[in-house]
């Protein structure tokens, strides 16, 4: 009779190799993935060229917030709305408990954030203490991968946590997951979980592929940090414009030296010969006034321009309307014109939510397996349109496709094309199917009465 084996708790050398490799890639990441965070937040400092600003205000802070709005404008408009199995509509049911059990309708927007924000975003996916699918998001700020290119598939997957001096890792593999603690240099395995999945229980949502860089990238590119700063010292440059020449330079040809002393021969602050000293200047010993003039006072509307310059550089790199970074005109947009500027960005929300889909579905398969569902159907991913129609439009064009016959007036698809989302759906289903019910009994109620007997009446007649 054989013994089970016991689970090892050494690291085997392929292991070992795989928590080096990939943590040497977190180390690499980590200041790229800092200088996102801290733009995104607004923490971050620009570089000071040395010129107009004095070392006495260098420790004033700008912050224009245009990477927010970049990455929020277009996170705002990835919102998942429902779950389909077009091969097996009962799997629906069990895919809404584990997106509600999850509550990912809120942890998704986490993980969209991240995606747009540092390039890429991670899903893990395991099972609970209850026994039940459990799917979490994960930043990459503590998640490294290893990427097949040629299969589009993870090998390895590692999370790191570090609180003080104790350290903890997640090692995602194929078969089994691999719980480490720190030991000294090295590592320690302190459990061990098999899964038998046959892939790697971390799902990535990328940001902005590109052939030779498939890790995705951020919506905070190098033009849009560029351009931040570049604001901001504008910004920086009016604070201290404001500092030395809010009050009107002034002038005083012929003055003596007296008029700029006190009485008792000692020299007046400068507020004091400012305000009110040489004000009252007297005459000379040949009888003249000396000559007060004042220079003309600096406009800081040449700053606004030079930010609205930056501004409407900002649109064109970013798709977003010039309106929504705060650059306006005197003539206030059109709603058509307000529509026409968002289409790039739309379109840019559309192309986000495509490819955001595929591992949303890849994530809820891989829940649904660790059910033990014997069949895995496809699961496609519905988004809210990403458009901002109003309430109006959205009821006239459903309207228009009922009457036209092209949608049927009970079918679900005509509520999702209203703007009803799927709490909603559900309650006006319900809502049809008791309304149906009553007109049922309503219509029996009439066809008995019209003979003068009720259904009670002949089974008592019977």
């Amino acid at each position: 009779m054989s013994t089970p084996a016991l689970p090892s708790v050494s690291l085997s050398d392929a292991e070992r190799d795989a928590v080096a490799r990939l943590s040497a890639t977190a180390a690499e990441d980590a200041w790229r993935l800092r200088t996102l965070d801290s733009y995104y937040e607004g923490m971050s400092r620009m570089a000071n060229l040395g010129i107009a600003v004095p070392p006495a205000l260098q420790a004033v802070r700008t912050v224009t917030g245009w990477p927010r709005l970049v990455v929020d404008a277009l996170d705002e408009r990835l919102d998942v709305d429902a779950l389909r199995c077009p091969d097996a509509p009962e799997a629906e049911e069990a895919l809404s408990a584990i997106w509600a059990a999850n509550d990912l309708r809120n942890e998704s927007q986490l993980a969209h954030l991240d995606a747009l924000v540092y390039g890429r975003s991670y899903l893990t996916v395991g099972v609970g203490d209850d026994g039940s699918p459990l799917l979490s998001v994960e930043s990459p700020q503590h998640m490294s991968v290893d990427y097949d290119v040629r299969t589009r598939t993870l090998r390895a997957a590692l999370r790191l946590v570090s609180a003080g001096s104790q350290r903890s890792a997640t090692l995602y593999l194929p078969d089994q997951t691999v719980y480490l603690e720190g030991s000294g240099d090295g590592w320690s395995v302190a459990d061990r979980r098999p899964h038998h999945l046959g892939v790697v229980p971390v799902v990535r949502l990328a940001n902005r592929q590109r052939t030779a860089d498939r890790g995705g990238s951020s919506e905070i590119t190098e033009e849009v940090r560029a351009l931040t700063d570049a604001a901001c010292r504008t910004l920086l440059g009016q604070e201290v414009a404001r500092e030395f020449f809010a009050a009107p330079q002034r002038y005083i040809l012929g003055a003596a030296e007296s008029s700029f002393q006190g009485p008792d021969g000692a020299q007046r602050s400068a507020w004091e010969t400012y305000i009110g000293r040489y004000l009252a200047l007297e005459r000379d010993e040949d009888g003249q006034t000396p000559e007060v003039g004042q220079f003309p006072a600096y406009d800081p509307a040449v700053y606004g321009r030079i930010v609205d310059t930056y501004a409407r550089l900002m649109a064109g790199v970013t798709a977003l309307p010039a309106h929504m970074l705060g650059y306006t005109t005197d003539n206030p947009a059109s709603a058509e014109a307000i529509r026409s500027s968002e289409a790039r960005l739309i379109k840019k929300a559309e192309r986000r939510q495509r490819t955001f889909s595929a591992p949303w579905s890849q994530a809820m398969s891989l829940a649904l397996r660790l059910t033990g569902a014997e069949h895995v159907p496809v699961v496609e991913v519905q988004w809210r349109d990403a458009a901002t129609p109003t309430v109006a439009a959205q009821a006239d064009a459903t309207t228009k496709l009922v009457s036209a016959g092209i949608l049927p007036a009970e079918s679900e698809v005509t509520l999702e094309r209203a703007g009803i989302d799927r709490a909603q759906r559900l309650r006006i289903v319900q809502d049809r199917r008791r309304s149906a019910g009553r007109a049922a009994l309503d219509s029996l109620a009439d066809r008995f009465s019209g003979h003068g007997r009720t259904p009670l009446d002949k089974g008592m007649a019977a």
